[in-house]
């Protein structure tokens, strides 16, 4: 998944495009993996926002990437344009994994490339997708969906964290975040959390989890109760709740479940521990239950991601 051509056409947004270049043009310092060939592909040059931008190929290109991507699209109330359309179209047909970012999914949903379906979009469209396309099970409340082949995500920092998530498949888990150390954002966000929460990083110091989230990583290889995280915060176990759905749009459990899969992802890369070890240091109990959470999690056993992501040079 080496080459990564972006789509642009006249009505894309540059917020999306920018933020998909930024990640997949340069590698960050010290990661020595082979990084991607990035492509800008359009008809000609074309104003994106108040922005001019020039191709480096025509549409067609399209269909020679590993990856194509399409960025946001401006006036979802229009058709996008038919060349665009059959070239991703064409892309897909030809093995190319296809990614909208916010409404670039009117483009894959155009092509034909959502019947049937899980795809998500900006909040403030997803009616809007439905109603057009309803052979597309559209799914209002997550950051992003990834159906193997295309993968869809909602707006602006959602459409990072599918890029992200997309690095994070190519290369592992440590690659991934330190292209999210580099742009300083928060390295995981699952792409089954909520679209819409009233505080997406609860950064400030008087943030009733402020104290506590650092506290739960420094002790992953702890067996952590919901009562051991309220009695650290001292709240109810009700109030720890509502705090925790407020900020990251998930349960305290599940919160802490994504970070010690994140873990046992980077240890696997990093270290020759075996599977027992893995499974004490990141609070999992035994390789059985490692290995389940980690398969439902990941997709594919511990083992497999080690033999995947060690072959693969630093």
């Amino acid at each position: 998944m080496n080459t990564v051509a972006l789509a642009v056409t006249d009505g894309m947004l540059h917020f999306e495009l920018s933020l998909a270049y930024e990640v997949f043009a340069a590698a960050p310092a010290g990661v020595t993996v082979p990084w991607y060939d990035v492509t800008v592909c359009g008809p000609v040059a074309v104003p994106v926002g108040r922005f001019l931008l020039a191709p480096d190929s025509g549409l067609d290109r399209l269909r020679h990437a590993d990856t194509v991507i399409v960025p946001g699209w401006a006036d979802v109330d229009e058709d996008p344009p038919a060349d665009l359309v059959d070239q991703v179209r064409a892309a897909h047909e030809a093995g190319a994994r296809v990614v909208s970012l916010c409404t670039g999914v009117f483009v894959l949903a155009a092509a034909g490339l959502l019947d049937g379906k899980r795809a998500t979009t900006h909040w403030a469209h997803t009616e809007a997708l439905a109603d057009r396309y309803p052979r597309v099970e559209v799914d209002p409340d997550v950051l992003y969906v990834d159906n193997g082949s295309v993968l869809t995500s909602a707006g602006k920092a959602a459409a990072l964290d599918l890029c992200l998530h997309l690095v994070r498949l190519d290369h592992g888990s440590s690659v991934a975040n330190a292209v999210a150390r580099r742009l300083v954002v928060p390295p995981h966000r699952a792409g089954g959390q909520a679209q819409f929460v009233a505080t997406p990083v609860p950064a400030q110091d008087d943030h009733p989890l402020a104290a506590l989230l650092p506290w739960i990583v420094e002790r992953l290889d702890q067996p952590l109760t919901v009562e051991d995280l309220a009695r650290q915060a001292r709240m109810s176990s009700r109030h720890l709740a509502r705090h925790f759905r407020a900020a990251t749009g998930t349960t305290p459990l599940q919160w802490l479940l994504t970070q010690r899969i994140r873990h046992a992802q980077e240890l696997l890369e990093k270290t020759d521990d075996s599977v027992d070890a893995v499974a004490a240091a990141t609070g999992m109990g035994t390789a059985t239950t490692l290995r389940r959470h980690f398969n439902r999690t990941v997709g594919v056993p511990p083992d497999t991601y080690r033999r995947t992501f060690r072959s693969r040079p630093r």
